[in-house]
């Protein structure tokens, strides 16, 4: 393949320094201020493109580029199909990726060599010529982070051009919608006004075009594409990337601290994250701020080294005996954190926004208000349709062969538009996670009884007024909206089934307002598409309601509804006794069954059978004082084992009903699992369990912390009173890649771009909780804090606020105990 001249110049002054070298561990490349990842994870089964796939580039500490591969459409959504990867291994000096896309019966490599000291190639062989079906359809694409180019331009060839802040590239082809391209050219240079972003591509084999993927979904990200050439086997497409470079490519130091500051007993530790190449500082300061602005020094500690982490160094500063309060401040190296408070009250509004603000919004069936603003209309009120069977849905729902119900496919099951919460930053009814808000809100009330009450509810008019009291504590009112979702299944089905979820993609990826995303009008198929008559209309767009049958989902809902039939009474006597009467026909009918029933799909089909039946077992011998059940709980303890660490809530909650050998056996099953986690925790700097896959891992630092406190309330000796505030420093401040609390609205800095429902909008919930901290692989710790749509970084999931609540709780309960 003949190369342009001014490629083959480049290639020869970029031989008078290094090329970029391979890491065999990784198979990736490395040059200072640039990694080159080439298919380091995988494509994610269920939710396909997740953003974190195929070749992508880290520039000045930043990913920037991601999803390098062949794409059968310019400007692919997340369900759209994605390959499979066959191998990965080293060739030459580079990495060569074989992949496949098993329906197409097409297989392809992509090869990356190093060419240069910030340089690489990609190359794109094919064993055969395309299949017919396509040609004109294969590409090679690499995308671009929108947020890291707005407001920077780029040159195709010699003409300019400014990256769009919002999308307007579509245009009509007769009957369908297709991207229409930013640019044309073989050669595209991305932000040439700004080095440390600075991309330049050049393609030996075609022509690049530039397209904005936000045109049909706002998750879409900018791209360059090439598509391949028809008839043709060999190498088929090279690219020449470069990298610009800013100078000094040090990265600077992230202070990552408590974003909301300390009481004065607490523990106090600082997390100096720095580039591995550092030298650490041999000082640094804690400074007090003074009303006058004056800034003196509190503290001068010296950093305890803690070594490499992933791909960074750190160091730790420990100012536990700082307790006077006051305004202060972190210096290191010329880096400054936020202000934060050492005061007796820091963290006693460390909740607030989540009670008063995010489960409020969460509220399906409900119009929620917040002063002049309207959260969102009274929406799915024409749930549900029974879902078809056979079939495999999004968001890891599936229905088997038959129904398992008395309803047909497509059938309207009455009574179903009652109580819930959006599930995340989606909109579905999750059992699973409905259930366990339920039980965490009941743990909360009977612990702690929060009786703030800031939110007016009314369920016979389906309202809902933020900073409006009611004389009802809200944690009740929140605990009842979700019993009326269980129950309302029980009522419709005899038991709990996986959820409700939308019907279509087209409406799943809905934002914005719930109310809009169905018409609220109970489908009647006798009726004409636009017709509405009685409450009924003629168009299909009511949620289907998925009935496989689970005994773990069955037992995991009893126990929920165990658990809420203590505290309910005072606000809804008749509610409770049929939450209760439930949970009993649930376990009696489960209980009964000569096998359990197993339907499975994902995750909204109940945990492990043996965890799930456990906690029924303890909140109905709670909630009734049945022997029966509590000789069910301390029968099913030995399955535990695998489960212990999700069972200690309820473990915490039976202990004082065991006799002494059964608390003798379970603290010798907290000992050991005590050495398994400080193992894990010791392994980063941050000393929490920081786990990997497609979803960060907030939820396991939550449960973490939680699990510590069980522990150190049942045995006092073994566990650590500070442990669990460890997990919540950890959520508000302390942790990789950035110093923001994830917990929005709460510390001086905290996640103000999040995926919620109005993501759309770069905007937040207060209150919610994000996942948190993604490792990218090999090496990369990343939340994005200024694109909202990786899920698996940025989505809030509604189990955990009750979770966060309960450990600000906890945590605050342990540090004022003697």
């Amino acid at each position: 393949m003949r190369r342009p001249l001014w490629i083959a110049a480049a290639l020869l002054a970029a031989g008078a320094a290094p090329a970029m070298e391979r890491r065999s561990e990784s198979l990736t490349l490395h040059a200072p201020a640039l990694d080159v990842f080439v298919f380091n994870t995988p494509y994610n089964d269920y939710f396909g493109d997740s953003k974190i796939s195929g070749i992508e580039l880290v520039h000045h500490h930043r990913r920037l580029a991601t999803n390098g591969d062949l794409r059968l459409n310019p400007t692919p959504e997340q369900w759209d199909p994605v390959p499979e990867i066959v191998e990965r291994r080293a060739h030459g000096t580079g990495v060569a990726v074989q992949l496949r896309y098993a329906r197409e019966r097409f297989e392809y490599t992509v090869i990356v060599e190093p060419a240069g000291p910030r340089a690489f190639t990609i190359t794109v062989e094919l064993a055969a010529p395309l299949p017919a079906a396509l040609a004109g359809r294969a590409g090679f694409n690499l995308e671009f982070l929108p947020s890291a180019y707005f407001g920077h331009g780029y040159f195709m060839d010699d003409t300019p051009g400014l990256f769009p802040l919002h999308p307007t590239s579509l245009k009509e082809i007769p009957g369908v919608q297709a991207p229409e391209p930013l640019a044309r050219g073989r050669r595209l240079v991305l932000a040439p006004d700004a080095a440390e972003r600075r991309l330049d591509i050049a393609s030996e084999s075609g022509e690049l075009v530039l397209y904005d993927g936000r045109g049909r979904a706002q998750n879409g990200w900018f791209l360059v594409r090439e598509v391949l050439p028809a008839g043709r086997a060999g190498t088929v497409l090279r690219w020449r990337v470069e990298a610009g470079h800013a100078g000094n490519d040090l990265r600077p130091p992230v202070i990552a601290h408590n974003q909301l500051g300390h009481p004065p007993q607490a523990p106090k530790r600082a997390v100096i994250e720095l580039d591995a190449r550092a030298r650490p500082a041999r000082r640094a300061r804690v400074l007090r701020v003074h009303p006058d602005g004056r800034e003196e020094t509190a503290r001068t500690l010296r950093p305890a080294d803690l070594g490499r982490w992933l791909r960074h160094r750190y160091v730790a500063l420990d100012f536990g005996d700082l307790r006077e309060p006051g305004l202060y401040r972190i210096e290191y190296a010329g880096a400054r954190s936020a202000p934060f408070p050492i005061a007796p009250d820091a963290w006693t509004r460390a909740w607030h926004p989540t009670l008063d603000v995010y489960l409020p919004v969460q509220m399906d069936h409900m119009r929620v208000e917040e002063g002049y603003r309207v959260w969102h209309g009274a929406s799915h009120l024409d749930d549900a349709r029974q879902a078809p069977v056979g079939h495999r849905h999004f968001d890891l729902y599936a229905q088997g062969p038959t129904t398992e119900t008395r309803y047909a496919p497509g059938e309207h099951v009455p009574g179903l538009n009652v109580g819930g919460w959006y599930d995340a930053g989606d909109y579905d009814i999750r059992t699973q996670t409905q259930y366990d808000v339920v039980n965490t809100l009941v743990e909360l009330w009977e612990r702690y009884a929060p009786a703030r009450d800031t939110t007016h509810v009314d369920w016979t008019a389906r309202r809902v007024e933020l900073h409006r009291a009611d004389g009802t504590p809200d944690v009740l009112q929140q605990i009842r909206h979700g019993v009326l979702a269980l129950v309302a299944q029980y009522r419709a089905f005899g038991r709990a089934v996986p959820g409700i979820v939308a019907p279509t993609l087209e409406q799943y990826t809905h934002l914005g307002d719930g109310a809009s995303k169905t018409d609220n009008f109970v489908y009647d198929p006798a009726l004409g598409e636009l017709e509405r008559r009685d409450g009924k209309s003629g168009l299909p767009d009511d949620r289907w309601v998925f009935t496989g049958h689970s005994s773990a989902l069955n037992y995991g809902a009893a126990a929920a509804l165990a658990a809420a039939a203590r505290v309910l009474p005072p606000l809804d006597p008749a509610l409770a006794a049929e939450a209760l009467d439930h949970a009993r026909r649930a376990w009696a009918e489960e209980d009964a069954r000569p096998a359990p029933a197993r339907f499975t799909s994902g995750n909204t089909t109940g945990g492990p059978l043996e965890l799930e039946r456990f906690k029924a077992a303890v909140e109905l011998w709670l909630s009734t004082a049945e022997a029966a059940y509590g000789e069910a709980a301390v029968q099913a303890l030995d399955a535990l084992e695998p489960f212990f660490e999700a069972a200690l809530p309820w473990l915490l909650k039976a202990a004082p009903r065991f006799d002494e050998a059964t608390r003798a056996r379970l603290r010798r099953r907290a000992a050991d699992w005590l050495r398994t986690a400080r193992a894990e925790e010791a392994a980063n700097p941050f000393g929490v369990p920081i786990r990997r896959g497609g979803w960060a891992g907030n939820g396991f630092v939550l449960r973490r912390a939680l699990a510590h406190d069980a522990v150190w309330r049942l045995f006092p000796d073994l566990g650590e009173r500070e442990a669990a505030a460890r997990g919540l420093d950890y959520l508000l401040g302390t942790h990789p890649d950035h110093a923001l609390s994830f917990v929005s609205a709460v510390g001086a800095r905290s996640k103000r771009v999040a995926y919620g429902m109005n993501r759309a909008d770069f905007s937040f919930i207060p209150g919610g909780i994000v996942p948190g901290v993604l490792i990218i692989e090999p090496d990369l710790p990343e939340n994005k804090e200024d694109w909202p749509f990786l899920w698996g970084e940025n989505e809030y999931v509604v189990n955990l606020a009750p979770a966060y609540i309960l450990l600000v709780h906890a945590v605050q309960d342990a540090l004022a105990a003697p």
